[in-house]
């Protein structure tokens, strides 16, 4: 794995690799890896930096409410040299609920995805685990269609490979998301059949089905619950979690409306000024 260290990385690394990310951030740094010094040796290393970093960003945008899940095709995994999805956390103020607007000046280069989301109505402890399809639907209140916000800060794609972890660091790049209105009843809904269209500005820019993640979108949220449990962390009623997405990112500009229709589970809509 690239960017080995010979030494061990202690707690006061993690915080050091996460302070340095936290002022690349406010600072509209372009991706790029941290300093041979602090650079995590391990995806256990990796997952302590983020949540350094998120406890960083928590001062400002609240606590972790939701998760992401990245890298759900073997194309994506091998493009940035990893073996495994990852996932990010997301903050309580980064999470919008209804049609939304955001302004692209905000990010370094903002990136929208289209995915199906679920909001726990029951706990799933990390003691628990593992967890499959079955038992975390019993766990599921309601699915909705999301539109995930993230930010690449203008990443150089050909050297993702060399810089790997730095995805899990940075926190799968999360900005939040943009969710549609809560579906309760879910269950007569075929998850892995529902289609999925996104447009922008009214024309369609690609489409997918939910069997495209993993499967099946729960699938990827038990995935997300495990991978959770391996880090002794619980999801907990109320957490959202968006499963990755149907269609190719996409990188809207100021002045486009970016929408994301998801059969019977409705649709949701983002203006981006």
């Amino acid at each position: 794995m690239p960017g080995l260290r010979p030494h061990s990385p202690g707690e006061n690394d993690m915080k050091q690799a996460a302070e340095w990310l936290f002022r690349a951030h406010e600072a509209r740094e372009r991706f790029a890896p941290l300093p041979p010094d602090l650079v995590p040796r391990s995806i256990a290393d990796a997952y302590l930096i983020q949540t350094e970093y998120v406890a960083l960003r928590s001062a400002k945008l609240g606590q972790v409410t939701g998760y992401k899940i990245a890298l759900t095709t073997a194309a994506m995994r091998a493009m940035v040299g990893l073996d495994h999805s990852i996932v990010g956390d997301m903050l309580d103020g980064t999470i919008r609920r209804g049609n939304s607007r955001v302004r692209a000046a905000d990010y370094v280069h903002l990136i929208v995805e289209f995915e199906i989301a679920f909001e726990m109505a029951e706990d799933l402890p990390a003691i628990g685990a593992p967890y499959d399809r079955a038992s975390v639907a019993k766990a599921v209140g309601a699915a909705m269609p999301a539109l995930e916000l993230a930010d690449d800060r203008n990443a150089d794609y050909d050297k993702l490979k060399d810089n790997a972890l730095m995805l899990i660091a940075d926190n799968a790049w999360n900005e939040g998301a943009v969710l549609g209105d809560p579906v309760r009843d879910w269950n007569g809904v075929d998850l892995a059949a529902l289609k999925g269209v996104a447009s922008i500005n009214g024309k369609a820019v690609g489409e997918g089905y939910g069997r495209d993640v993993m499967r099946h979108p729960l699938d990827a949220l038990a995935w997300v619950a495990n991978n959770l449990a391996m880090r002794s962390v619980g999801l907990w009623r109320g957490d959202v979690v968006i499963t990755g997405s149907l269609v190719t990112s996409k990188f809207p500009k100021a002045g486009d409306v970016v929408r994301f229709e998801a059969g019977a589970l409705g649709a949701v809509e983002l203006s981006v000024d």
